[in-house]
């Protein structure tokens, strides 16, 4: 894991989800790239020189944030980029390859009965990157007692659990694995991937309605300093894909949450 990117925005939450991924960053001797989006509205006799100006502003709050971190031993670049964040994230990517993108839960938004807000919520949903939603003044720290919330063992992607078996080895963590039985559940999905099975430290088979209320019914037993789930069509998250956004009430973590994706 090489390559961190952290798009930030204008809350007073940012600086403190940079400090969280240059700290993460200088663990694992990784790059940090500092992004914001910026979009510009056109109108009849608007400046010509418009997107300049923006894109210099928009460099120069990366900067000043940039400055007020303690930046450790960690090499930062900033970007910005005239777009949707999730486009541009995309592109990002493709240009630089992306290991895993930081970000903090409620970005831009100032909804106190929000998680995700839309920013965080729209990469969880629409991005092919590992995304590591850090909560509100979260302070890093080891990573050392992980747990694993999934409804079925069938893993497709052969990259999807790379960014969690890269904290695992890094960390030496122990991986509880909660295997939810909702009511839709197939023999098949209680048949864990050898990968999967490989990460155990221990295994727990819980049967709830949704992942999420076994998560809530075992999360105060395993006390996790780090959770994870895979992004899937009808998985944890299923809300996602009605809107962009997560209330606290349909799910909160005050630890950071890896969603995984598989490319």
């Amino acid at each position: 894991m090489k390559h961190i990117l952290v798009p930030i925005g204008s809350t007073e939450n940012a600086q403190k989800t940079l400090q969280y991924a240059i700290d993460f960053a200088s663990e694992i001797n990784a790059k940090v790239f500092v992004f914001r989006a910026y979009s510009v509205q056109s109108k009849a006799g608007t400046m010509k020189n418009v997107d300049a100006i923006i894109e210099k502003e928009t460099n120069l709050y990366l900067r000043t944030m940039v400055n007020i971190c303690d930046v450790k031993n960690v090499e930062i670049k900033l970007i910005s980029a005239k777009g949707s964040v999730v486009d541009s994230v995309e592109a990002i990517d493709q240009e630089l390859g992306i290991d895993l993108v930081i970000v903090g839960t409620k970005s831009n938004s100032i909804k106190e009965g929000l998680f995700l807000g839309r920013t965080a919520g729209s990469l969880v949903k629409k991005s092919n990157l590992a995304i590591l939603a850090v909560p509100e003044n979260y302070e890093y720290k080891t990573v050392s007692n992980i747990l694993m919330a999934f409804k079925s063992g069938v893993v497709k992607s052969k990259t999807v659990l790379k960014p969690l078996e890269f904290i695992v080895n890094k960390y030496k963590a122990q991986v509880n694995l909660l295997l939810v039985k909702t009511p839709s559940y197939k023999e098949e999905h209680l048949v864990l991937h050898k990968d999967l099975e490989s990460l155990q430290s221990t295994l727990t088979v819980t049967e709830n309605a949704t992942t999420f209320q076994g998560v809530l019914e075992n999360i105060k037993t395993h006390n996790p300093d780090m959770l994870c789930v895979f992004r899937r069509k009808r998985g944890f998250f299923k809300k996602l894909w009605e809107k962009n956004t997560i209330l606290k009430e349909e799910f909160y973590s005050n630890v950071p949450l890896l969603v995984l994706i598989g490319k």
